[in-house]
C-alpha cells in the first residue's frame, strides 16, 4: 500500500467507525428530535422475558378449517400480545403449524401463558328445561343437548346448537357491576349480531341464556325481557387483571384451534438482571485483560492491535443492530471467539513482521513483508471458518444460528480491522516520522528446535486411547446428561430469601409423586435448580410453596421443552455440525491437499470428542451453552490446524531441502509463539467469563477452557502427524 491510498483509506476507516457508533447508539431521534437509545438489543437469556414454541392443534378442524388456520393463529396471538402492551415481540410462523413467540421484559408468566393460551370461543346457548344427566351420554345427543362444566364446578344441560359467538363481537371491556362493585366484562355486538342476540331474548323470556367461554359456562342469567341494545356482560367474580385479559382475548377474537406450547424459556427479570450485569463484569475483565497483555507483549505495536480489536467489537455491535440482532448468550460464544481470531490475525502479523525485521530488512520492508506473508494464513483460517458459520446459520435452529451470525460478523469485521486497519495505522505514523525500530517483547528468543514429530506416534497412541476412552464415556453416559434442550422435560430455577436442604425440598416433591425429580444448588446457595417431567413445573412449584411458607422461592427461571423439539435441536444441531465439517474437508483439499483436510477433521473429531466426553464425566448437563461452546472449539481448532499447515505449505515452495517429517517440525517450531500467544489470550478471555460470568455462562466457559488446551494439543499431536504418515506419498503443492 502506498501513503498516497491513505487520501481514501484513512476517511473510510473513519466513515466505518462512525457508521458503527450511529447504528449502536444513535445521536438522535429524527421523529422525536432529541437523544434515541441504542438499537443493539439483548435476547431474552440476559434481559429477561419469554420465548414460546406453540403448535396449532390442525389436527382437531375439518379440511375446508384447516385451512390458513396457523396464519389466523397466527393474526389472533399478535392482536392479544398487542393489547397485551408488551415491547418489541418476535411473531411468527415456523414451518407447518408452528408459531414463535419472544415476549421481552415479561414478569407475570401465568398471566402470559393464560392470555396465549386461551382459545376464547364464546358461544351463546340456551339450558334445557330438563336438567337431568343420563348415565348414557348417548341419551343427551339424541335429545338435541350437551353437557358441560359450569364456571363453579357443577355441570349443567344446555341445547346443542350454539345461537351466537364471538364472530359478530364488536367490543369487550371491563365495567363493574352496580350491586357489589365487582368486575364484569362488558360485550358489545355489530349489527348482526345485535339482531340475532335480540331475536334470542325475545323468544326466550324466562329461560337461561348461558355464557360459555371454551367449553365451560360462566354464567347463566335468567331472560327477563327482550334485550335489544346488542349489550351481554361476562360476570364471574373476576379479579381486575382476569376480568382484563379476558377482554383483550375477546376483542382478539377466537383461536382457530386449540394450542399447545412445545417449548417454553422464561427466565424472570431479576436473573436477566444478574446475566447482564455479570457478563458486563466479565467481558470488561476480559477485554482488559487481553488490551493490557497486547500492550505489555507488543507495546506500540500492542496498541494499534488493540485499536482493531476494539473496532471489531464495535462493527459487531453496529451490525446486530443493523440487522435487527440480539445479543445472546451463544452471540457472546461467538465473540469470544471473534476475539479469539481477531487476536490471532493481529499476532500472525506482528510474529511475521518480527522474523523479517531479525532477517535484517527494514522495518518499513518489514512491515510490508508481514502483511504479504501472513495474509495466507489469515485468509484461509478466516473463510474457512465464515464457510462453517453459514453453514451453521443455515441448517441450526434459533441458539445455532444465533450463534452462526454473531461469528460471521466478527469474521468479516476481524478480516477488516486486523488487515486493513492496522495497516492504515502504521502507514499513518511512518508519514510523520520514519519507523527507526519497532520495539516488541520476545516470549522467545529465537526459533526453538524442539522434535514434535520424533514422539508423534506415541502422542497419537495416547489420543487413540482417550477417543476410544471417551466414545465409551459418551456412549455409557450421554442419555444421562442430556439437558431438557435436547431431551424434552421441564427445568426451573427457584431463588429463596434463605439457604434451603435440598432434602428438604426432596420431601415436599415426594408428596405429589415426584421423587425422582434431580435437584441441584446453581451458584447462589439460595438458588436450586429442579428438573421434572414434561408438565409438572407448576406442580413442583405449588408443592415448594407449600413447603416453604416463609420462604416462598421466587421463580426466576422456567424451561419447558416438548420431546419433539428436544429431538429436532439434537437433529439440526447435528446436521449442521456435519455440515460443517464436509465444508472444511472440501475447502482444505482445494486450497492445499486432501491429506491436509484429512488431518484438520482428524483433529476436529478429537478435540469434539474429547471436549464432550469431559463435560459429561464432569456431571454438567449437555445444553445449548456447551453446544454453542462445541461449535466455538470447532472454528478455533480449524483456525489453529491451519496457521501450521500454511507454514508448512510456505516452507515446501522454498525448497528445502529436509524430509518432510522435518519440514513440518520445522513448521510447528515457526508458528510455536504464535500458537502460545493466541491461546493465552484466549484462555484469559474464557477464564474471565468462567470465574466472573456467573452461573448462566459457567458451562461455555468451562467447556471454551478444556477446548482451547485440546485444541492447541491437537494441532501439533493429531493434525500434523496424519499428513507427515500419510500413505499416499506424492509431491506436496
Amino acid at each position: 500500500m502506498t501513503k498516497q491510498s491513505l487520501k481514501w483509506r484513512i476517511p473510510l476507516v473513519a466513515f466505518i467507525v462512525a457508521l458503527a457508533l450511529v447504528i449502536v447508539y444513535p445521536p438522535f431521534d429524527p421523529d422525536a428530535g432529541g437523544p434515541k437509545e441504542g438499537k443493539l438489543k439483548l435476547g431474552l437469556d440476559l434481559q429477561g422475558g419469554m420465548h414460546l414454541v406453540l403448535r396449532v392443534k390442525t389436527e382437531t378442524l375439518s379440511e375446508e378449517q384447516r385451512e390458513g388456520a396457523t396464519e389466523r393463529a397466527l393474526e389472533v396471538i399478535r392482536n392479544r400480545i398487542d393489547q397485551f402492551g408488551v415491547s418489541e415481540p418476535l411473531i411468527q410462523r415456523q414451518g407447518k403449524d408452528q408459531l414463535v413467540l419472544q415476549l421481552p421484559g415479561i414478569t407475570d408468566r401465568e398471566r402470559a401463558l393464560a392470555l396465549v393460551g386461551k382459545t376464547a370461543l364464546l358461544e351463546f346457548r340456551i339450558l334445557a328445561d330438563d336438567q337431568t344427566i343420563p348415565e348414557d351420554p348417548q341419551g343427551l345427543q339424541e335429545r338435541g343437548l350437551v353437557a358441560m362444566q359450569h364456571e363453579n364446578g357443577s355441570v349443567v344441560v344446555l341445547e346443542d346448537r350454539a345461537l351466537l359467538t364471538g364472530k359478530m363481537l364488536k367490543d369487550a371491556s371491563v365495567q363493574y357491576e352496580t350491586q357489589w362493585g365487582e368486575p364484569v366484562v362488558a360485550l358489545s355486538f355489530n349489527a348482526d349480531g345485535s339482531k340475532i342476540f335480540g331475536d334470542i331474548t325475545t323468544q326466550n323470556v324466562g329461560k337461561q341464556l348461558a355464557i360459555i367461554l371454551d367449553s365451560v359456562v360462566q354464567s347463566a342469567p335468567v331472560i327477563n325481557e327482550p334485550i335489544l341494545s346488542g349489550d351481554a356482560q361476562i360476570s364471574g367474580q373476576f379479579k381486575l387483571q382476569d376480568a382484563s385479559d379476558l377482554a383483550i382475548a375477546l376483542r382478539a377474537g377466537a383461536l382457530p384451534a386449540p394450542i399447545e406450547i412445545q417449548e417454553e424459556r422464561t427466565i424472570g427479570p431479576t436473573l436477566g438482571q444478574d446475566s447482564v450485569r455479570q457478563g458486563i463484569r466479565a467481558t470488561l475483565l476480559a477485554g482488559a485483560l487481553v488490551l493490557t497483555f497486547m500492550t505489555v507483549y507488543y507495546l506500540f505495536c500492542g496498541l494499534v492491535a488493540n485499536v482493531a480489536l476494539i473496532l471489531n467489537i464495535l462493527i459487531i455491535g453496529g451490525a446486530l443492530a443493523y440487522f435487527r440482532g440480539t445479543l445472546t448468550v451463544p452471540g457472546i460464544a461467538g465473540v469470544i471467539l471473534t476475539i479469539g481470531m481477531a487476536v490471532d490475525t493481529n499476532v500472525l502479523i506482528l510474529e511475521r513482521i518480527r522474523e523479517e525485521h531479525r532477517l535484517g530488512k527494514s522495518v518499513s520492508a518489514s512491515i510490508a513483508s508481514g502483511y504479504k506473508k501472513a495474509f495466507s494464513a489469515i485468509f484461509d483460517s478466516n473463510l474457512t471458518t465464515l464457510l462453517t458459520a453459514l453453514i451453521l446459520f443455515q441448517f441450526g435452529t434459533g441458539p445455532v444460528r444465533g450463534f452462526a451470525l454473531t461469528l460471521a460478523i466478527g469474521i468479516v469485521g476481524s478480516f477488516f480491522s486486523g488487515i486493513f486497519v492496522t495497516r492504515v495505522i502504521f502507514d499513518a505514523f511512518a508519514l510523520f516520522r520514519p519507523y527507526q525500530s519497532l520495539p516488541m517483547l520476545a516470549f522467545l528468543k529465537h526459533v526453538p528446535h524442539i522434535p514434535f514429530m520424533t514422539i508423534r506416534k506415541i502422542m497419537v497412541t495416547i489420543s487413540v486411547v482417550a477417543v476410544i476412552g471417551g466414545l465409551i464415556g459418551i456412549f455409557i453416559k450421554a442419555e444421562d446428561r442430556l439437558g431438557v434442550d435436547f431431551s424434552g422435560g421441564t427445568v426451573q430455577e427457584l431463588r429463596f430469601e434463605k439457604p434451603v436442604e435440598i432434602q428438604e425440598v426432596r420431601s415436599a416433591l415426594v408428596g405429589v409423586g415426584l421423587e425422582n425429580a434431580i435437584i441441584q444448588e446453581f451458584g447462589d446457595p439460595r438458588d436450586l435448580v429442579i428438573r421434572s417431567p414434561l408438565g409438572t413445573n407448576d406442580t413442583v412449584y405449588q408443592a415448594i410453596g407449600e413447603q416453604f411458607k416463609d420462604n416462598a422461592p421466587e421463580r426466576i427461571r422456567v424451561e419447558t421443552v416438548g420431546p419433539v423439539i428436544g429431538q429436532e435441536l439434537r437433529k439440526k444441531a447435528l446436521t449442521a455440525m456435519l455440515g460443517s465439517l464436509v465444508m472444511i474437508l472440501i475447502y482444505l483439499s482445494i486450497r492445499f491437499e486432501f491429506r491436509y483436510s484429512v488431518g484438520a477433521i482428524a483433529a476436529l473429531f478429537h478435540d469434539a470428542i474429547l471436549c464432550l466426553a469431559i463435560v459429561i464425566l464432569s456431571g454438567r448437563e449437555l445444553s445449548v451453552p456447551v453446544l454453542a461452546a462445541l461449535l466455538t472449539i470447532v472454528g478455533y481448532s480449524v483456525n489453529d490446524t491451519i496457521v501450521i499447515f500454511d507454514r508448512v505449505r510456505e516452507n515446501v515452495r522454498r525448497g528445502l531441502k529436509r524430509s518432510f517429517e522435518e519440514i513440518i517440525n520445522q513448521s510447528i517450531n515457526e508458528s510455536l509463539a504464535r500458537t502460545i500467544l493466541t491461546s493465552l489470550t484466549t484462555l484469559l478471555v474464557v477464564g474471565a467469563l468462567y470465574v466472573f460470568g456467573g452461573p448462566v455462562i459457567n458451562d461455555f466457559a468451562f467447556t471454551m477452557i478444556i477446548g482451547v488446551i485440546i485444541g492447541t494439543y491437537s494441532s501439533v499431536y493429531v493434525a500434523s502427524p496424519v499428513i507427515v504418515d500419510w500413505v499416499w506419498k506424492k509431491k506436496l503443492k
